[in-house]
């Protein structure tokens, strides 16, 4: 059985009277307060997990749950009891800085990088500012020294070279005279055109039906 605890409150307005509110209100109410460590920890946490937020096809939802439970972690882990953060507040917390971020950025590029004094951006800026390029450039060069990638390298660069011909084919074509050659030559050509003037013919007849249809549609 759930026990509530309540908190009583002295009613100012009425003489006399009390207000009773129960915790489980003001839980919902209480927002958490984001003081410099857990700031850190929720940079720290969700830089760590930018792949994965950065994937086609990801459940936000669960993503942020987990963030919020390493934070927590985090900060039990640095003696801060007594308060949790929730999923959305990180999600919250999270887009309210990347704005910042994105604004730092801009700055750094017309005035350098300088002219940022905001303490998160440096950190923020070694992932979040590669390009895609240099991001797939880095994964590779981590995927080309494994022995994997090696593999792939020599098979890339392995030169191919043409099958040799069978010795009755090749006979065969050393002893056909030239007249022959040419002579299968011009048949080829031949009925290339043959085919090239026969798709002609049915697409002037496909042209021919749909002008007649459109005239008989117009003298309705």
């Amino acid at each position: 059985m759930e026990v509530i605890e309540t908190i009583v409150i002295p009613n100012t307005d009425v003489e006399g009277k009390e207000t009773v509110v129960s915790n489980m209100e003001t839980d919902k109410t209480k927002a958490f307060i984001w003081r410099l460590q857990a700031t850190w920890h929720l940079v720290s946490t969700r830089l760590e997990m930018d792949q994965a937020f950065d994937q086609p096809v990801c459940k936000k939802k669960k993503l942020w749950e987990l963030v919020a439970e390493k934070v927590n972690a985090k900060l039990r882990g640095s003696g801060v009891t007594g308060v949790t953060v929730r999923a959305y507040e990180c999600d919250l917390k999270w887009r309210n800085m990347l704005a910042t971020y994105r604004k730092n950025a801009e700055r750094s590029k017309r005035l350098g990088a300088a002219s940022v004094h905001w303490e998160f951006f440096r950190t923020m800026h070694e992932v979040l500012g590669k390009s895609r390029e240099e991001i797939e450039a880095q994964r590779q060069a981590k995927i080309s020294g494994t022995r994997v990638g090696k593999a792939m390298a020599s098979k890339r660069f392995t030169p191919i070279l043409p099958t040799p011909p069978a010795a009755g084919a090749s006979a065969s074509c050393a002893a056909r005279p030239p007249q022959d050659v040419l002579q299968l030559y011009m048949e080829l050509q031949e009925r290339k055109l043959n085919m090239w003037a026969q798709q002609k013919a049915l697409e002037e007849r496909k042209i021919d039906a749909i002008n007649n249809l459109a005239q008989a549609i117009s003298s309705l």
